[in-house]
């Protein structure tokens, strides 16, 4: 499914964080999602992972967690996500079979491919903000991600664990 830019969409904000303790290690991932009054945490991990992928996850967890296509202001403290995303990096890694140059294949294919594929279903804009610097929501995501990595339970065992 598609949205259209014009059509009369939920206005929904989505905080997102990654953590890991070790990269790799044990990973985190943190979600803010707010509608109007409503408000949903969600957090999870990974026995083994980067913090790249678990930032990359917390987008996808968090995306995947709308019902219907919503106009989405997703906040992030990476500026792997934010910039491969308003910059169109992960699109053109796409179209050249995954690949950051000639010599070089991008990182996380799989996790590239997911969040690509649900910004096609919502209209999503990315703005980075500075981690560790105050903003409520970037901290409660921020606490959600390092307690998802330090519990060590329930959590997926590999590098591939699937949102």
């Amino acid at each position: 499914m598609v949205v259209e830019k014009n059509t009369r969409c939920k206005e929904v904000t989505i905080y997102t964080d990654g953590a890991c303790l070790g990269n790799p290690g044990p990973g985190g991932y943190g979600v803010v999602l707010i509608y109007g009054r409503t408000r949903k945490e969600l957090s999870g991990g990974c026995r083994l992972t980067t913090n790249n992928r678990m930032e990359l996850t917390a987008a996808i967890v968090g995306l995947k967690a709308l019902t219907v296509p919503c106009r989405v202001t997703l906040f992030t403290d990476s500026q792997y996500l934010a910039n491969a995303m308003t910059k169109g990096w992960a699109r053109r890694w796409q179209q050249n079979g995954w690949m950051r140059n000639k010599s070089e294949k991008a990182l996380n294919p799989d996790l590239w491919a997911k969040l690509l594929d649900l910004c096609r279903c919502h209209e999503v804009r990315f703005v980075w903000v500075r981690g560790h610097a105050g903003n409520p929501e970037n901290e409660r995501c921020d606490e959600l991600s390092r307690q998802a990595a330090a519990r060590g339970e329930n959590v997926d065992d590999d590098i591939g664990c699937d949102p």
